[in-house]
Formats: structure tokens, sequence, C-alpha cells
């Protein structure tokens, strides 16, 4: 009668304060890793040439830039990944004397994370291991986190090259999202960017 009573009870939940400590332990080693892996991956970065010129999408200053820019690399390649639209994207680099062989549009991507997972593996065929990263100021933060787990995941360094603008710099939420939705990314293979588009809709 005792053994059967002990296998019908339930087992007994495990206390909070147990499960506090393996998940503190987590999250204080990710904030130590992380800064270290930065750090690494910055040292790395400085003792590379880039080798292409990748240029996220979003606003036509980005890309004004990027032309201009891309006259003082005239032997890097140029992607750019989204974009106003790709007439707008040539004419711009053709009226700045840019060879259109060199420019590589990419309209596959939907949102910053899939600017750079849908680019990453492309990049890496073609042997690339360092590239200029392009995009405005107030973006820079969110497309350097992301880009550094993704990229960094094939071996791909970036140099950060920020666009002026007027625009406060996006919030910490927003890099801390992305960044998340980037290591699931690595994980899975997915970004989630359909449950965002559906979170975000009215």
């Amino acid at each position: 009668m005792t053994i059967r009573g002990n296998l019908q009870q339930r087992p007994q939940a495990i206390p909070a304060r147990r499960l506090r400590y393996p998940v503190r332990s987590l999250i204080l080693l990710a904030l130590l890793i992380f800064p270290s892996w930065i750090g690494y991956r910055q040292f790395q970065a400085h003792w590379r040439k880039p080798e292409a010129l990748l240029v996220l999408g979003g606003t036509t200053d980005r890309e004004n830039f990027a032309a201009e820019l891309a006259q003082r690399y005239p032997h890097l390649p140029i992607w750019v990944s989204g974009g106003s639209n790709p007439e707008y994207t040539l004419w711009v680099f053709s009226e700045a004397g840019v060879d259109l062989d060199r420019v590589h549009i990419d309209r596959t991507a939907v949102d910053t994370v899939t600017n750079f997972t849908t680019l990453v593996d492309k990049l890496a065929d073609q042997d690339i291991h360092c590239i200029y990263l392009i995009t405005s100021d107030y973006h820079m933060q969110r497309a350097y986190v992301i880009g550094e787990i993704v990229f960094g995941s094939r071996g791909i360094s970036l140099k950060p090259i920020e666009v002026p603008s007027s625009q406060p710099v996006e919030s910490i939420a927003k890099t801390i999202r992305d960044g998340g939705r980037a290591i699931v990314w690595l994980i899975t293979g997915h970004t989630g960017s359909t449950l965002l588009r559906r979170s975000q809709a009215p």
C-alpha cells in the first residue's frame, strides 16, 4: 500500500527559489561572454581589409551615401539589402559613376534581422570575410548587434560606417529584441519575422 501510494503521488514542484539561481547564472554568463565576444570581433576586424560594402535599405540617404563611398573603393562589390526601389538604387550608383556590375540588389529582407540572415551565406560562399556596414547613425546600434551575431557565426567581420541623420538613436529594447531574434535564428534557422509582423499589425 505504501509503494502504490508513493507511485500515485504527484511529483513535487521545484521551488521558485531553486529556479532563480540557474537563470541568474545563465544571464550573468551571457553578460560576461557577449562583451568579450564583441571585443574579440572588433580586434579581428581591425586587422582585416573589407572586401565588400553592405548597405541596409530603409532610406534613400543610405544609398546616396554608399554611392559616394563606392567611388573611394572602386574594386569592392556593393550589396544593397532592401532599398528604396531597384530603379532608384541603380540610378544613384550610375550617376556616381559606379560600374553597375559591382551592384547587387537583394530584395528578400523584410526587416533588419533578415537584412543579415538572407545575405550571410551568399557572402560566405564568395569567401568574403570582412565588410563595410552602412546604415543610418540612429539605426547602427541595432544593426551592429544583429550583424555581429549573424555574420559572426560565419566568421565575417564588420566595419560600421554611419550615415548622418537628425533622428534619435533607437531604443535599447529594439536592440535586445532583435538580438534575441538573431540568436533564435542561429539555433532554429527561423527569424520570427512573420510573428513580429502579426504582433505589430493594427
